[in-house]
């Protein structure tokens, strides 16, 4: 498997190409990525960013290398900037440190890596390797992954931040059976940001989790936002329906993100993504109009009845 959404996009794209592609795009040059605000800092945050887990886990491979700098470099030329790693994604650390330093494009990037929850010790050996593997000497968020305790603390990671290891600091999930203690960690802890799985497909974390973090005052970005490539098997060959012209959108892909981002508490959605063409699509979805509260119940409706 190479991304989440690669079992049925190609076929989605190649559908829509002479269809809802050839309609008004906007252009980078003639229109804006949105950005939102990071609320414990004010520091704007393009909405669009690129999860690292799967696709960038690979060696020796430089058609792969290739092509996942060219994503990268597409990332930064669309106004966007955040990419999203972590240690249990392989070699996918290596694989961004070395293409942001042979690219020189670490400066235009919001980076942004995890912990896992361990013992002290332990924590600070994998932070240590993750900055070496990055080739940097500080990041800009690390998260605590997968969190499981609600009484989870996060001082060694304000330590962290103290010292200006890391601007900001995180916690994530991506299992339901962990909500309940993710909540109460996000409750008491307070983080400046929180990840968790979001999407079309999976929507059990918007009645309480999303509310309670950013009743918390946390920055949200979304994982997994194309549900491990069921969005795209459940769109397949199926032609976009005609309100997505309503809020400038010209693929299933944009019409996943889009409804996602039509959620006023979500800073960033974070897809993975193995082509540019691919990351050029991505990005289209922070641009123009977006779905308010009632267009995104009615998208919800659409996706349910294909």
């Amino acid at each position: 498997m190479k991304r989440f959404d690669a079992p049925n996009r190609r076929e989605i794209m190649s559908l829509a190409a002479s269809a809802a592609l050839s309609s008004t795009v906007p252009a980078f040059a003639q229109a804006s990525l949105l950005a939102r605000k990071i609320p414990s800092s004010g520091e704007m945050l393009p909405c669009v960013g690129i999860g690292t887990a799967i696709i960038f886990d690979f060696e020796n491979d430089a058609q792969k290398l290739s092509e996942r700098t060219d994503v990268v470099k597409t990332l930064v030329a669309g106004g966007a900037r955040l990419i999203d790693t972590a240690p249990s994604y392989g070699k996918a650390e290596e694989r961004v440190g070395d293409i942001l330093k042979d690219s020189g494009l670490r400066e235009k990037i919001f980076l942004a890596t995890k912990v896992r929850v361990a013992d002290r010790d332990a924590s600070i050996a994998e932070m240590q390797a993750s900055l070496k593997k990055l080739h940097v000497s500080k990041l800009d968020l690390m998260q605590l992954h997968n969190v499981r305790d609600p009484n989870q603390p996060l001082d060694l990671l304000r330590e962290w931040k103290s010292q200006g290891l890391c601007r900001y600091i995180g916690v994530t999930s991506s299992f339901d059976r962990d909500y309940d203690a993710v909540e109460a960690c996000v409750k008491k802890q307070k983080p400046d940001f929180f990840q968790i799985d979001y999407s079309l497909v999976d929507r059990n974390s918007e009645e309480r989790l999303i509310p309670t973090a950013a009743d918390a005052g946390c920055a949200i970005l979304t994982n997994l936002p194309f549900g491990r490539g069921k969005f795209f098997q459940k769109v397949g060959g199926k032609p976009l329906p005609e309100m997505a012209k309503d809020i400038d959108c010209t693929s299933w892909a944009q019409f996943a993100l889009k409804w996602l981002l039509g959620h006023p508490a979500i800073t960033a959605v974070i897809p993975g993504t193995d082509k540019a063409q691919y990351m050029t699509d991505n990005l289209k979805a922070g641009m123009g109009r977006l779905p308010d509260a009632a267009m995104r119940k009615k998208m919800v409706e659409i996706f349910e009845a294909l």
